[in-house]
């Protein structure tokens, strides 16, 4: 799920402005994005945290350096910015999740 995401989301960042989907401003936008990739990446990989970082987070940058190639993007470290909080907010949800699903519940001893 992780890897179509971030393939949705190359395809967005990189195609004309005309062709990018719009429901809420820019940073919002970037920072929900990420932050989807980074928890799909995180369930999917969990013992890997170091390996989904720099993936999430070169992504983030990458693709914000690769819009400097397009005539009609612009690069912002302020979007870069917001790429990588939400992605890292992502990831640190997803390992939340994933401990919480692999905690087990503590039984109570109802013996007197």
């Amino acid at each position: 799920m992780g890897w179509l995401a971030l393939a949705a989301i190359v395809f967005v960042t990189l195609s004309p402005i005309e062709a990018r989907p719009s429901v809420a401003s820019p940073h919002l936008e970037h920072f929900v994005a990420f932050a989807l990739i980074g928890i799909a990446f995180a369930l999917a990989y969990p013992s890997r945290i170091l390996l989904v970082v720099i993936v999430v987070v070169g992504a983030a940058l990458g693709l914000e350096a690769l819009q400097l190639l397009t005539p009609d993007r612009h690069a912002r470290a302020t979007d870069a910015l917001m790429k990588s909080l939400g992605g890292i907010s992502g990831i640190c949800a997803g390992q939340l999740v994933y401990f919480l699903i692999r905690v087990k519940p503590i039984q109570a001893d109802h013996s007197v």
